[in-house]
């Protein structure tokens, strides 16, 4: 088991007196707390002396520290990927590494950004290699589609300007995304003071600049995807520490770390992987959503859709590819909006796991525009899960749990889901009164050891119980358990 199992009592029970996991992983030492609803970090408190100046993070003391946590692009999930906010922000959550991705412009300006074209970052298609700077300084970082409205489209930053804010106090992992640019990159790395202490040359397996960036006396991260781990044998001796892709297998895995070189998996969005991969031996993680897994505890007990910010944890099913597929927040009305065309369901990580053997779950619901077209389809919540695993009904999840649902009729239904099921346990059901499109609904979950109760509160206070105790799990998510265009929309999810 690793330092940071879920399963573990916050305070570290194997070292009472030791650092908890959260300090384990650099981030609980460093006079930062937790403000608002959007996983963000300030530094201090107003009631607190003048903070000591932070640590210094170096290669050495972050593989000491392990396991470790690496801010992926600047922690995606939480602000614009490779910009500067991303990068400050990240290191303001305690980040001890930054991953940064450089290409070269058309009049040979190094910039920070993943891919090789502006396209699907900006909604401008520019070629780096074949766009100016001033060009590029054209178009922003735009991430509301993913983040919520309230994010703020960044610039794409220069790279000396990243280096000169955290190269001296952080580890920089560096990867030059064309392949042609690594002698300016390490000329540019040797510039700076002890650099070999705090830069990372980082590339693909199969690339062939490691020998440039070894011989300059760098440590190197060579990362192999799912489709070059055959060639972990033959590649692994010219890197210092190994990469892999967190779909590879527990063997596939297992038999890199056997290798005795220090792993680090990439990209981590849930809790649930970050424990995998770290049970099965990584030493590090490369984080898309560093605040949420730097924590085992509730960064919530209240929904946080009036920020128009997706908080730190809440995630829709599909991630990475799935930027469609975030609802929508609506801030003036402190709402989220379920409308993909697709069986869906959203995450709420930012207020799980709940640790308690006694609580309720409440939550508004409604659907603003027209109810769905046959009264068999339906909308709610899904809750009890002992990960944050996605859990969609009526699709076969590898994590089980319950799920409330409300039809167009009025009916609720309480229904318990096996792992690999497709269908659920109908356990209770309660005709209220019918919906009306526009009119908002109230519902109240009480969660106890040996039973379950529901209720809709917002009428004559209907209400259905269960005995049933066979998911305990403490996270939870909205469910909308169809594809046609009839979208759902939720407010005031609390946990009291």
């Amino acid at each position: 088991m690793n330092p940071l199992h879920r399963t573990d009592p916050p305070g570290n029970p194997r070292n009472p007196s030791g650092p908890s996991r959260r300090q384990v992983l650099g981030l609980g030492a460093l006079g930062l707390v937790l403000a608002g609803c959007t996983g963000r970090f300030t530094p201090g408190a107003a009631t607190e002396p003048t903070p000591e100046p932070l640590p210094v993070h170096t290669v050495d003391s972050m593989l000491a520290a392990t396991p470790f946590l690496v801010a992926h692009r600047g922690s995606w999930d939480n602000w614009p990927e490779h910009t500067m906010t991303a990068y400050r922000e990240s290191v303001n959550a305690g980040a001890v590494a930054l991953e940064v991705s450089v290409s070269a412009t058309l009049d040979g300006q190094l910039v920070c950004h993943h891919d090789l074209n502006t396209e699907r970052t900006t909604g401008t298609k520019l070629v780096i290699k074949d766009s100016t700077y001033a060009q590029l300084s054209e178009v922003l970082v735009d991430a509301r589609a993913w983040l919520g409205p309230e994010s703020k489209p960044e610039k794409i930053p220069l790279l000396k300007d990243v280096l000169d804010a955290f190269a001296s106090t952080h580890v920089i992992f560096l990867e030059d995304k064309q392949g042609t640019n690594a002698k300016a990159l390490l000329d540019l790395m040797d510039t700076y003071p002890d650099s070999r202490s705090h830069f990372i040359w980082k590339q693909s397996a199969q690339a062939g600049q490691v020998e440039a960036a070894t011989k300059r006396g760098y440590t190197s991260w060579g990362y192999f995807t799912a489709e070059q781990l055959e060639l972990v044998p033959a590649l692994a001796g010219q890197f210092t520490l190994l990469g892999v892709h967190h779909s590879a297998s527990d063997a596939e895995l297992a038999a890199v770390v056997a290798t005795g070189k220090p792993v680090i998996c990439w990209e981590v969005h849930t809790r649930e992987l970050r424990d995998r991969l770290l049970d099965l031996g990584a030493s590090g993680l490369m984080c898309a959503n560093l605040p949420y897994l730097a924590a085992d505890e509730p960064l919530e007990t209240t929904d946080c859709f009036a920020d128009g910010l997706r908080a730190a944890g809440d995630l829709p099913w599909q991630v990475g590819a799935g930027w469609d597929l975030q609802p929508a927040l609506i801030p003036a009305e402190g709402t989220l909006l379920m409308a993909a065309k697709a069986n869906s369901s959203y995450r709420l990580g930012s207020m799980g796991p709940v640790k308690r053997e006694l609580y309720s779950i409440q939550f508004d619901m409604r659907w603003p525009d027209v109810l769905p077209p046959d009264n068999a389809l339906h909308a709610g919540i899904i809750f009890g899960q002992d990960d944050d695993r996605p859990y969609r009904v009526l699709i076969p999840s590898d994590v089980g749990g319950y799920h409330l649902i409300v039809r167009p009729t009025g009916e609720m239904s309480l229904l318990l889901r096996s792992p690999g099921e497709a269908g659920g346990l109908r356990l209770s059901s309660v005709t209220t009164q019918p919906v009306k499109a526009g009119e908002w609904m109230t519902f109240k979950i009480d969660i106890a050891p040996d039973s379950i109760r529901y209720t809709r509160v917002d009428g004559a206070g209907w209400s259905g119980q269960a005995s049933d105790r066979k998911f305990r799990g403490g996270y939870f998510g909205l469910s909308r358990n169809y594809s046609d265009d009839a979208p759902v929309e939720f407010r005031r999810v609390k946990v009291a």
